[in-house]
């Protein structure tokens, strides 16, 4: 007979621990590895955002986890309750003040050892005075990193900057002290050849000097676009407000919005944001949500509808029955989707940090190898040393320090001209990949922003006249679509005046203008007016349902006189950008929470096929997803707070500098002009600074392969190894200005 257990599945807790001290993705994967180590424990370690997501049982403490973390050569901390948070404060950036003071002592160093003019008497010892405060403190970062790989037996491209720059400064210090260098007059002369030496009169302080002040630069840029990762969280946290006017015994009492529980009844005046997600008790009024849902028409809402918190109440007032307060709400529940989207992307490793993990343990071994093979043949000990130093020595590229920098700081600037802002070196890598470009329309495709189209009349009617008594009567309206209307009057003289206005909810408003009896708002409307539409309107309204847009009937003195059509705009660029999208080798996708008539006559306007409509933020993100794992490598491109998931969710994403900032900080490129047709500058200035790095990195790496060779072999002349250091800094220097001459695809 079978034995049914009851045994269950013991209850996990997460918990976000905050890691610091790492340097590479290769940390993040240590950590991870240690942390899934201990019973029943699943952790995932995000380098970008330096966190760590954990679930664990009850058998583990968080001290368990903090300890595990701590063991592995990094620190972590437990988040910090809102309510005990410090007030943001402007903070010193150290990495930043190491970089500039470094940069400072550097600078003299490198130019006396390579003007040989310059090399006045005990240089030498100048040199040294300015170059050990850099090499000890300025190099720390590296120093330590190093250290704590070394007790792990790992080895990446900080192991092979602290070796090399420690091999420099003490050889130098070795040919100071012990060596010919330090005697007065000593100079280095500009002479390129190659032979045997013993290196007691050879100095390399300003390569060590140089190569920790360039990684400083790299890691500075590196840290800088790491420091925005969590943004757009702080920034969809923020659309929420902060109080609420709660109804209590007839009376309004504002309270801080975290004391609203669920049932409770609060107030939505014109113009405020709803407070959290509910049904809406009292009033009818336009919800301005395209911020959340995308859709460019503001949703008419009544008792019994649903409103969700932080879109605009753009009419009336509104009394409103929370239903889900907290974490519980939409906004919180998309906020989650941002940092579940961020955390689960794919980390990219930095190019230079994969090649040291074959390329750090092979100079070492090199290195290694030279100095035996050298003691072994007889040709004495400082021979044998300055052999093996100057492997450790040339393999360590001043080049690979400007590689990526430099490239990314001159596309970085040039894109800046454009309109377009990078975030940092490891977006690029998916530019060159991505063949799928997903697009929202309102905001990215469109404009926006309502707008009339046309305007129909009847038979024997003026369109002026149309035009401007429907305009002086939404002059009053608070309605966008009214306002929309009231725009688009003549500008010529004044609107005439309205007498005896009143609002119908949800379907029009009317008055009195000119002595005329004017109704304007839905079909409907003018029928309770008698007011019936002739077959030439009926049409205009079909035609106008049908392309998505919204169709506004206009009558006075009893009959129906004409129809504006008013609707959202494709931006002018937007098919050329599609094309030229094409043109690059990605597939168009609209993909958009608008109703499928409207997606669908802008996808035919803009030259796009493939459409997905009527969707929430969780869908758009569902959608990326379907895409990936179908084997796409997906860019996405859009403007508001419904996009941000998705545009964290994708391998690319490309926010509109004029759309909202939850937006803007989610994306990895910002297109600040608000253009499409600069999206397409953007992949293309991506994969050329992409290209650029890489051959960057491929030069910086090649000098030194090249060289190693020779300084194995004791034929390595200091000044040709300056020399070739410094041929491949001004290759790099100089490939890298090559981005200036992008030129933009709008004309």
């Amino acid at each position: 007979m079978a034995t049914e257990s009851s045994t269950e599945a013991p209850r996990l807790s997460d918990v976000e621990l905050a890691i610091t001290g790492m340097t590479c993705a290769s940390c993040a994967n240590r950590i991870e590895r240690k942390l899934n180590k201990l019973d029943g424990v699943t952790a995932t370690v995000n380098y970008a955002t330096e966190k760590a997501k954990v679930s664990f049982p009850g058998s583990v403490s968080t001290d368990d986890l903090l300890r595990t973390v701590e063991a592995a050569g990094y620190a972590a901390a437990l988040p910090t309750p809102p309510d005990e948070a410090a007030p943001a404060e402007p903070e010193r950036d150290p990495l930043l003040q190491r970089l500039v003071i470094s940069a400072v002592l550097s600078v003299p160093v490198v130019a006396m050892a390579m003007v040989p003019a310059w090399q006045f008497t005990y240089w030498q010892w100048a040199s040294l005075t300015l170059a050990a405060p850099v090499v000890v403190w300025g190099a720390w970062p590296f120093h330590r990193a190093a250290w704590t790989n070394l007790r792990h037996g790992a080895t990446t491209m900080d192991t092979l900057v602290s070796v090399g720059v420690l091999a420099a400064f003490g050889w130098s210090l070795w040919a100071l002290f012990l060596g010919t260098a330090g005697e007065p007059g000593m100079t280095h002369p500009f002479r390129i050849s190659i032979d045997r030496t013993d290196g007691a009169g050879n100095i390399y302080l300003e390569a060590a000097a140089g190569v920790t002040t360039f990684l400083l630069a790299g890691r500075w840029l590196e840290h800088r676009s790491k420091r925005r990762a969590g943004a757009a969280l702080r920034a969809l946290l923020e659309l929420g407000v902060r109080d609420v006017a709660v109804l209590r015994d007839g009376h309004e009492t504002r309270i801080p919005v975290d004391q609203l529980a669920v049932g409770d009844l609060f107030v939505a005046r014109p113009g405020e944001k709803v407070a959290t997600d509910g049904d809406v008790v009292e009033g009818s009024s336009a919800v301005d949500a395209s911020m959340l849902t995308g859709e460019s028409v503001p949703v008419e809402v009544k008792p019994g509808d649903a409103v969700v918190g932080a879109t605009v109440n753009a009419g009336g007032r509104l009394v409103v029955r929370a239903t889900r307060v907290g974490a519980d709400t939409q906004l919180a529940q998309m906020a989650r989707m941002v940092e579940d989207a961020q955390n689960g992307k794919a980390e990219v490793q930095r190019l230079a940090d994969r090649v040291s993990g074959v390329f750090v343990p092979i100079v070492i071994g090199l290195s290694v190898a030279t100095l035996g093979f050298w003691l072994g043949a007889g040709s004495g000990a400082t021979a044998a040393f300055t052999a093996a130093v100057a492997v450790l020595i040339i393999a360590c590229p001043c080049a690979l320090g400007l590689a990526t920098p430099t490239a990314l700081m001159v596309g970085t600037g040039r894109g800046a001209q454009l309109g377009i802002l990078i975030k940092g070196p490891e977006v690029l890598e998916s530019t060159r990949r991505v063949d799928t470009i997903v697009l929202d329309k309102t905001g990215t495709v469109t404009t926006g922003e309502m707008t009339v189209h046309d305007v129909v009349v009847a038979e024997g009617e003026s369109v002026d006249d149309v035009r401007r008594l429907a305009a002086a009567l939404e002059s009053a309206s608070e309605h966008p679509i009214g306002r929309a209307i009231a725009a688009q009057a003549d500008p010529a003289g004044p609107l005439p005046v309205v007498e005896e206005f009143a609002s119908r909810e949800g379907l029009g408003v009317q008055g009195v203008v000119e002595g005329h009896a004017v109704v304007v708002g839905r079909p409907s409307l003018l029928a309770d007016w008698a007011q019936h539409l002739p077959p030439s309107l009926v049409a205009a309204v079909e035609r106008a349902q049908s392309e998505g847009r919204t169709a506004v009937a206009v009558g006075w003195d009893g009959r129906a006189r004409g129809v504006i059509v008013v609707g959202d705009t494709v931006k002018p660029t937007s098919a050329q950008a599609v094309a030229a999208l094409r043109g690059l080798g990605l597939t168009p996708i609209l993909l958009t929470g608008d109703n499928e008539a409207a997606a669908r006559h802008v996808a035919h306007e803009v030259g796009i096929e493939t459409v997905v409509a009527d969707v929430l933020p969780a869908d758009k993100v569902a959608e990326v997803q379907r895409l990936q794992a179908a084997g796409k490598v997906v860019a996405m491109v859009g403007d508001g707070v419904n996009d941000a998931a998705a545009l964290a969710q994708a391998d690319l994403g490309l926010s509109m500098g004029t759309g909202t900032d939850v937006a803007i900080e989610a994306g990895d490129l910002t297109l600040v002009r608000g253009d499409l047709l600069v999206a397409v500058d953007a992949i293309r200035l991506s994969r050329r600074t992409l290209g650029t790095i890489k051959g960057n990195l491929f030069w910086a790496f090649a000098y030194n392969v090249a060289a190693l060779p020779l300084a194995a072999a004791g034929l390595l002349n200091p000044m040709l190894a300056g020399a070739a250091m410094a041929f491949s800094s001004v290759f790099v220097v100089t490939n890298s200005l090559r981005l200036r001459g992008f030129r933009s695809s709008v004309a």
